[in-house]
């Protein structure tokens, strides 16, 4: 089973670290940041380590709204968005990849939250995530 990497506390990801352990799909995440952050998407990253998980996650949010989270493993990068079972159906509405709704059915809730987990190595994967972005920034 994978583990998530940037697991030492005492060493926050710079981009140097992340470059070489994200490897050829760096540029992948860097266009994600850049994108996210800008005035259409208006995210603010926020990297932590998390005792509990033993490992820095970067929790990103639009205003005090997590909108999701994102891992760092050997050679690409996680996003996880949690939705309560009344949004679940909208999922399948979104113009994304088949197989992150099936997966995404798939997956067993935490507590009452559904994980949706989009896994990202190459630059052409970001427009998946932006349409899940912008349903999860729609919701109330």
């Amino acid at each position: 089973m994978e583990t998530p990497l940037l697991r030492d506390p005492g060493t926050p990801p710079s981009d140097e670290i992340l470059k070489g352990v994200l490897k050829g799909s760096y540029s992948a995440y860097e266009e994600t940041i850049k994108t996210i952050t800008g005035p259409e998407y208006g995210l603010i990253p926020q990297w932590n380590y998390y005792k509990d998980g033993k490992a820095w996650l970067c929790k990103v949010c639009y205003k005090k709204k997590t909108v999701f989270w994102l891992s760092v493993w050997d050679g690409y990068f996680k996003t996880s968005f949690y939705f309560v079972e009344r949004y679940c159906p909208g999922i399948d509405k979104l113009v994304i990849d088949e197989s992150i709704k099936e997966d995404f059915k798939t997956k067993k809730p935490f507590g009452t939250m559904f994980p949706l987990v989009i896994k990202i190595s190459k630059k052409d994967q970001i427009k998946d995530l932006l349409k899940v972005i912008e349903y999860k920034k729609s919701l109330k």
